[in-house]
């Protein structure tokens, strides 16, 4: 009897007791909805029903409506710094009710990534080890066959949550598309001689800074290093929007107020902004492709080699 007790709480500490011991991920939300409407606690609302104890997060519902770009970018920036096993659903869908195709994508870290197919994974799409096509007729909240304008709740949350609960595997969402996705068009950045050219990926809301997706190992095969001056052009459809000389520093206060600034950002890219005040709304600049960023060292600090 008292051996029979220690061995199953061993098997309790383990989480080996019960099908669904330690079997719930995060589930993590992302759209464009907004919070002033029922959208987000309607499909909260769905994931609590299929299993009360899921841990349920945001990443944002403040996506610019149907900014398909920013809901990647949001993806490429969040998805690192979660645990194996979290299961995001991502929905900006202009394309709801169409035969646009909803996924789920499988990334090498082990993040479940449930959205509809239109680009969104664009962004993360080198991280991606599988893509199944979610089997709508199967996986959709029961009842709800009629409505044709809410799949976030219908299909990507109720998905979603069960995947995040185990109820549903990887493998039962769908047939297999190997690691077939549609893909936003992306300026990849590029050395051209001293020359670094690459794009504004995103606006760093509130603050207004320029995060481009031009990275640190670019910026260290150029030689630019903490205390160099760059000359920087910020370029929309070829009419440049902003050209100067710009201090590349650690941080905002290395430089006074309102002036510009270029650093690294937190995901380690090369940035624009000025200290306490917006970039983006000064010279009216926003991201995506068509906005083009390129930078060469001007001078080096005094005294450095």
């Amino acid at each position: 009897m008292i051996r029979s007790l220690k061995v199953a709480l061993l098997l309790l500490a383990l989480g080996a007791v019960g099908p669904a011991a330690g079997a719930q991920a995060p589930l993590v939300f992302q759209s464009d909805f907004g919070t002033r409407d029922g959208a987000v606690a309607a499909m909260k609302g769905v994931a609590i029903s299929v299993d009360p104890r899921l841990r349920i997060l945001d990443l944002s519902h403040e996506i610019a409506p149907f900014d398909i770009w920013e809901a990647a970018y949001r993806l490429r920036q969040v998805t690192p710094y979660w645990p194996r096993g979290t299961v995001f659903v991502s929905i900006v869908d202009p394309g709801v009710g169409t035969d646009r195709l909803g996924v789920v994508a499988r990334t090498r870290l082990g993040h479940l990534i449930v959205t509809p197919d239109n680009g969104t994974l664009s962004l993360i799409a080198s991280e991606i080890d599988e893509v199944r096509a979610i089997d709508v007729a199967r996986q959709r909240l029961p009842g709800s066959e009629r409505s044709h304008t809410f799949h976030g709740r219908d299909v990507f949350a109720y998905l979603g949550a069960r995947l995040a609960s185990g109820q549903v595997q990887f493998e039962d969402v769908g047939p297999s598309r190997a690691r077939r996705i549609v893909r936003l068009e992306v300026a990849e950045p590029v050395r051209d001689g001293a020359v670094l050219r690459g794009m504004v990926a995103m606006i760093d809301r509130p603050y207004g800074n320029l995060w481009t997706n031009i990275p640190s190992r670019m910026i260290d095969s150029a030689e630019v290093v903490i205390g160099d001056t760059l000359i920087v052009r910020v370029t929309n459809g070829g009419r440049t929007v902003f050209s100067g000389r710009v201090p590349f520093v650690e941080s905002f206060g290395h430089v006074p107020l309102r002036a510009p600034v270029a650093y690294l950002n937190s995901l380690l890219d090369l940035a624009i902004a000025l200290n306490q005040g917006s970039f983006a709304e000064q010279y009216r600049v926003s991201a995506g492709p068509a906005w083009s960023v390129s930078v060469e060292r001007a001078t080096r600090r005094t005294g450095s080699r």
